[in-house]
């Protein structure tokens, strides 16, 4: 009776995001509940103490079941271990016990894990899913570009520390990239060692992973992606933002569900409302970037020169680093605020233009929203990405920093009126919505995303048939 129940039932994804980083939960929790349409079981894995601070309440995709294992810190999570070397080892050593007893768990249920799509900086999560003959799915959430420099930095196919940064690096698939093009652990080599070896080691077993999944658009990323492709079953899924969005093909689906911050978006909306079509420019860095207060003092300087009004996000952690007095004196030009619905903001004809860090999911709510991006990239992957904005998709301009690091407010000034009164920000605004159309047809019926997301699901379904014919 207990193998014709499970003959008959869904096939079953377990989908584990890496905890506490709201970036990469939200896109695996977005492609979570396009699975979900399509027919798949799908049960988001969460750590306890993720759990309980970030996804307790995730809004809009109650019909998802999440379960919870432990990285060995439920009370405090990273922020209680001595260090991030420590957090990751105790996280590898706990969290591989308690993800195998949730799949010996499930085994017995009514609906046994068929795939297990976890973020690619857990990798060690198909150790465990090939283990119990569990297909793997990795899930990138970095361009494919930046995953293919990480890929070289993995195989050692070029040195590090890199010297010259003046020479051109030439990767396949890649435009001739300068050092400070590449991800800040290349071009500053030795910073974030933790990190560093994170974000590489999300390549030290995948090609034992059946699939490896991508959040952008083969459209965006075509001679990179068919590089990949070449070694790795790489698939393109993204843009993974609510449909509400793009393809409109999920009801009600306007939010991604995991917020780290409370927003007033009346009071928002309200004010971006009474603002003329393509006056503002919105500034925004994402949930976890840190602006040093020089930076702080001059970007808040730059937009008070500017002609444009202004729309601020500025969390409540870094509000102290504010000008004193700047939000008073220039109420009249700007509203700051400590959060606010970005993707709402960026579909408003308010916004003329996005100032950003370039995160990865900023960058590709820039491109399905149709907005034009003033770059100021701060570590990680986002000093890439501006690149790839300004001078291969030529949906922006990054503003220069002095030798200090710092962008000036002057330079802010220019790079908002470039995009936001000069002929060439005319010309970007136009780019900026032939992206936003191929953005949407990918995700739409028979695009590349959505036609292979299909093909994820049949190959899916065709193995657990398989599976459930062996046990019969």
């Amino acid at each position: 009776m207990e193998k014709r129940r499970r003959s008959d039932s869904k096939a079953h994804c377990l989908v584990f995001p890496y905890p506490n980083l709201q970036g990469h939960i939200n896109p695996m929790l977005q492609f979570s509940k396009l699975l979900h349409h399509k027919g798949v079981k799908v049960t988001l894995v969460s750590t306890v103490f993720a759990y309980n601070k970030l996804m307790k309440n995730t809004s809009g995709c109650s019909y998802i079941p999440l379960e919870t294992i432990s990285d060995g810190h439920d009370q405090g999570g990273s922020a209680h271990a001595e260090s991030v070397e420590a957090y990751l080892e105790r996280f590898w050593q706990v969290g591989s016990q308690t993800l195998a007893q949730l799949i010996e768990k499930l085994l017995s249920s009514e609906y046994p894990v068929d795939c297990i799509v976890y973020d690619a900086m857990i990798p060690w999560s198909l150790d465990v899913a090939k283990k119990y003959g569990i297909l793997g799915a990795s899930f990138f959430t970095q361009s494919c570009a930046v995953d293919s420099i990480l890929y070289h930095v993995h195989k050692g196919l070029f040195t590090l520390p890199v010297v010259d940064d003046q020479s051109e690096i030439s990767l396949p698939g890649l435009p001739p990239l300068k050092l400070f093009d590449m991800p800040s652990f290349v071009y500053d080599f030795g910073s974030y060692p933790a990190i560093f070896k994170v974000v590489v080691g999300q390549f030290s077993n995948v090609e034992k992973a059946d699939w490896v999944l991508c959040n952008t658009f083969y459209e965006l990323e075509k001679q990179v992606v068919d590089w990949m492709a070449t070694f790795l079953p790489l698939k393109t899924i993204g843009p993974t933002i609510p449909s509400h969005y793009l393809d409109k093909r999920l009801e009600d689906d306007k939010q991604y569900g995991v917020s780290l911050f409370d927003t007033n978006n009346d009071a928002c909306m309200k004010w971006l409302n009474e603002q003329p079509k393509g006056s503002v420019a919105y500034v925004a860095f994402g949930s976890a970037a840190q602006l040093g207060v020089e930076q702080m003092e001059e970007l808040a300087w730059g937009l008070r020169r500017s002609k444009s009004k202004f729309l601020w996000v500025v969390r409540e952690a870094e509000a102290a680093k504010l000008p004193k007095g700047f939000v008073e004196e220039t109420s009249e030009k700007g509203l700051v605020v400590s959060w606010c619905p970005q993707l709402e903001v960026l579909a408003n004809e308010a916004v003329g233009c996005f100032i950003s860090h370039c995160g990865w999911n900023s960058t590709l709510e820039a491109f399905s929203l149709g907005v034009p991006v003033v770059a100021l990239p701060q570590w990680t992957d986002q000093s890439t990405n501006a690149k790839f904005i300004m001078d291969v998709w030529k949906i922006g301009v990054k503003a220069l920093a002095d030798e200090k690091g710092v962008v000036r407010q002057e330079e802010v000034e220019h790079c908002i009126s470039e995009i936001m009164e000069g002929e060439r920000g005319k010309e970007m605004q136009r780019k900026a919505l032939e992206w936003k159309e191929l953005a949407r047809k990918a995700v739409d019926e028979g695009g590349s995303s959505s036609n292979n997301i299909d093909e994820f699901i049949s190959k899916l379904v065709l193995s657990r048939e398989k599976r459930c014919a062996c046990e019969k």
